[in-house]
């Protein structure tokens, strides 16, 4: 274990440090644009409905561009592809604001341009997950991701906060021009990173062919697609019902909207604690550790089932947050190990499609099934799963025996460069895990 010191040494790159700044503050934007948006379509006449097609928007473009996403996160410099995606974003907000500003705005323009916005975080986010390693040293790898798992948690925790009192005293607009700012302040940190931005040589390679090579490099890890399908099940499973059913159960038995405003929070909290708690620990078998602790992944829904004390589910919930944070940053650290930097876009477009992939289908299912049955057994049989999934997880031996590297030199080597359609598709297998 390191010394409070050292636990800040990631910060001594100036690149990660400015980007740490860039991203806090588009993530803070976000998160307070989530509630604005809301409120802003609501407070035009909108139903709930209408609401929920707003959402739908964002997320389904999101989900159907992911992987192409990571293909071009693989094709091109990523700061180029993130500035690209900040830069649509953005756009779409900054139209979304004026617009509300101005009066009335139909229903299908919101839903273009928050479709717009889905498209932006499709292109972003699996050149996130491989710029990550061209900032931070890889000794301080760990470090980093827990760092920007923290802003993220901190961004989530203050931003509705901040968003509620900004409509209440300005307007649901002026949040999203804040959050357009935000992107713009994330566009400004991308460009002042003095990273190189080659973009590796692919021969010629169809996109086709690119993501065929991405699958390659993912499903030979029995450990990542064993991980990936078990997460892919509990946001199925366990974390959509909770979404819907929790705020339900809140306010049948503890008193309304302040009871799910608290718990969220509180799990919040909790991914800052966990963060925290992470700094200078580098277990030697990091997916051990993710599995041991996902397994409290099951206490909140488990605590809202059985109607348990309102302290009791904060707690569960305060857990869970420690937990989720503590899995984040450690299972990133491990993909950004094992896998080749010239792959790592596409296979995590393959690891963040499988977790957003099945969501919206449990948060379309969760409701008409805690109306057929009752909510407390929808809950419960999340609960089951997960912790029927993480005991089989465990017993994977690529799972349990996958050890972090102890140098550098154990770092994995180049991906062999992707073939071209013409080229003969049969190579040799390799070891999996």
């Amino acid at each position: 274990m390191m010394g409070s010191q050292e636990r800040f040494a990631v910060f001594r790159s100036r690149d990660f440090s400015v980007f740490f700044v860039g991203y806090f503050t588009s993530n803070l934007g976000t998160s307070m644009a989530s509630v604005a948006l809301a409120f802003a379509v609501l407070h035009m006449g909108g139903s709930p409905t209408d609401l929920s097609l707003v959402l739908a928007a964002r997320i389904v473009p999101m989900v159907l561009l992911l992987l192409g996403g990571g293909v071009l996160g693989d094709r091109l410099p990523r700061r180029t592809v993130m500035l690209v995606a900040d830069s649509v974003r953005a756009l779409s907000q900054g139209a979304l604001a004026v617009l509300f500003i101005l009066g009335p705005v139909p229903l299908w323009v919101v839903v273009a341009l928050a479709a717009c916005g889905g498209v932006g975080e499709a292109l972003f986010l699996p050149s996130f997950d491989g710029l990550v390693p061209q900032l931070a040293p890889k000794d301080r790898l760990p470090e980093a991701n827990s760092w920007l798992g923290m802003a993220h948690s901190a961004a989530n925790v203050a931003g509705p906060a901040v968003a509620g009192v900004l409509i209440a005293v300005v307007s649901a607009a002026a949040v999203l021009l804040v959050n357009t700012l935000s992107y713009l302040a994330s566009v400004v940190a991308l460009l002042m990173l003095r990273i190189g931005d080659q973009a590796p040589d692919r021969g010629g390679s169809s996109m086709v062919a690119e993501l065929r090579s991405g699958w390659r490099a993912f499903s030979e890890h029995t450990w990542l697609w064993t991980v990936t399908l078990q997460f892919t099940l509990f946001n199925l499973l366990v974390w959509a019902p909770y979404l819907v059913l929790g705020p339900v159960s809140a306010d049948r038995d503890y008193g309304g909207s302040e009871a799910w405003g608290l718990i969220v929070a509180t799990f919040g909290v909790g991914s800052l604690l966990g963060g925290l708690l992470l700094l200078g620990r580098r277990p030697s078998r990091p997916l051990v550790v993710t599995t041991l602790v996902t397994f409290v992944w099951a206490a909140p829904s488990a605590a809202f089932a059985v109607r348990a004390p309102l302290w009791t589910v904060c707690a569960a919930a305060l857990t869970a947050g420690v937990s989720s944070a503590v899995f984040n940053s450690l299972w990133m650290t491990t993909i950004q190990r094992h896998v080749p930097a010239d792959s790592l876009s596409r296979v995590m477009s393959y690891v963040t499609f499988g977790a957003y992939s099945v969501g919206p289908i449990g948060l379309a299912l969760a409701g008409p099934l805690a109306e057929y049955t009752s909510i407390g057994l929808v809950l419960a049989v999340g609960v089951g799963w997960q912790l029927l999934a993480n005991s089989v997880v465990l017993m994977i031996p690529a799972v349990r025996n996958l050890r972090a590297p102890s140098s550098e030199s154990d770092e994995p080597a180049a991906a062999k460069p992707v073939e071209s359609a013409e080229s003969t598709t049969s190579e040799s297998s390799r070891q999996s895990g």
